[in-house]
């Protein structure tokens, strides 16, 4: 692995950070579209569509509408008042865990869907670690008079059983994945090779920012709300207009994504944080995996090892070509945390602030608490976090361990 600074400065000043990829769908040396022919041609299909769509202000009006009316938006940006006070920093969680059904999927699904919709397929294709964006693809499927089929790995429908439960009675196909680790990134295996004998009829709707192109982009673009949400709220909170960091959780890493192309092109330091099993930005190698170029945990032979996070949503072997493509900028940094701190995170976030966030996004706010007690985070900093999910799928998770 190539050495990175910690941080890029000064910001780029011709703002063309986190803008569309280069020509073949690229970020740097990342990403493109490395898949059979068939669905070579279905993702042009759906590069064209979508340009044609984001550019197409009716398309983006029916969106927006959905995002307010049925998600929520805009959520809220809330001060962790008793929190900050023991840190000694200033923390503010941009709250995704308020949207319906509990996460940020809900931002991209409603665009994929609005765009299947808008090319003529009946049916959504998922797949799913944590089961949020398998919810939230049931969810907008339902809404729409589309079909879903979600992938899903055995071993996560065990420790996911409440958000199966969700997807079923929402009328989605929940088809269990029995392979390889059985988790996240099997399931997306396994829903790529279902695409290929149905893109005439369905839209494969990813999950993240990772895929072949043009899903990273598109997914970042569906995501942005988030960010640029959260920047218009923080020039109104703070003093200064932006915060000193932003961070944000990673697992293939669409929220730290949509979060960081709202302050790409400001000072703030944007901090992706993974799982210590699943490190694909911190400790992951190039390698091509599920239809783009990108960091991946591999074997001395090049294979793809098995990611572990005691976070579903988390559980997976790489990251974004975008988030490589940031990390090598030293744009973005990225570290990683344990399962314990992670749980440690989630309790404390629960008896300060009376929030139960995912586990996913407790490693997240595991960082922030760490690097307040060593000084990494200086006295008195502020702190845009992103509160991805809301931790009522994880329960069961927490029972067991508390």
């Amino acid at each position: 692995m190539r050495d990175v600074p910690l941080w890029r400065e000064p910001v780029p000043p011709d703002g063309t950070t986190m803008g569309e990829p280069e020509a073949r769908g690229r970020f740097g040396e990342y990403g493109g579209r490395y898949a059979p022919e068939s669905l070579v041609e279905a993702c042009r299909e759906v590069e064209e569509a979508f340009r044609q769509a984001w550019a197409d202000p009716g398309f983006r009006g029916a969106l927006a509408r959905l995002l307010a009316l049925h998600a929520g938006r805009p959520t809220p940006l809330t001060p962790a008042e008793r929190l900050s006070q023991a840190l000694g920093v200033r923390l503010y969680l941009k709250r995704e865990d308020l949207t319906h059904t509990g996460s940020h999927k809900i931002n991209n699904v409603l665009g994929q869907a609005l765009l299947a919709a808008r090319m003529g397929r009946r049916r959504l294709i998922a797949e799913t670690g944590a089961g949020q964006h398998g919810v939230a693809t049931a969810t907008a499927a339902a809404l729409l008079g589309l079909e879903a089929t979600v992938f899903m790995g055995e071993r996560d429908i065990e420790r996911q059983a409440l958000n199966v439960f969700r997807m079923r009675m929402l009328g989605a196909e929940v088809v269990p994945v029995t392979t390889g680790s059985r988790t996240l990134k099997d399931a997306t295996s396994q829903a790529m090779r279902h695409w290929v004998g149905a893109t005439g009829d369905s839209h494969y709707c990813i999950g993240s920012v990772v895929g072949p192109d043009p899903y990273p982009w598109m997914v970042r673009e569906f995501q942005r709300v988030i960010g640029e949400e959260a920047r218009g709220q923080c020039a109104a909170e703070l003093r200064t207009g932006v915060p000193d960091h932003v961070v944000a959780c990673v697992g293939g890493g669409s929220n730290a994504a949509g979060t960081f192309a709202g302050f790409a092109d400001t000072p703030a330091r944007l901090v992706g944080v993974e799982a210590q099993g699943g490190a694909g930005a911190a400790r992951g190698r190039l390698g091509v995996l599920h239809g783009c170029r990108s960091l991946f945990l591999q074997d001395d032979e090049g294979q793809i090892t098995q990611a572990h996070s005691i976070a579903a949503g988390l559980d997976y072997p790489g990251v974004g070509p975008e988030h490589a493509h940031l990390r090598d900028l030293g744009r973005a940094r990225y570290v990683t945390v344990t399962d314990e701190e992670a749980v440690g995170a989630a309790v404390r976030l629960a008896r300060t602030e009376g929030i139960v966030p995912a586990l996913e996004s407790a490693h997240a706010l595991a960082w922030v608490i760490r690097a307040a007690g060593d000084g990494e985070l200086p006295a008195g900093s502020t702190v845009l976090m992103t509160l991805s999910g809301r931790g009522d799928k994880d329960v069961s998770t927490l029972k067991e361990l508390l």
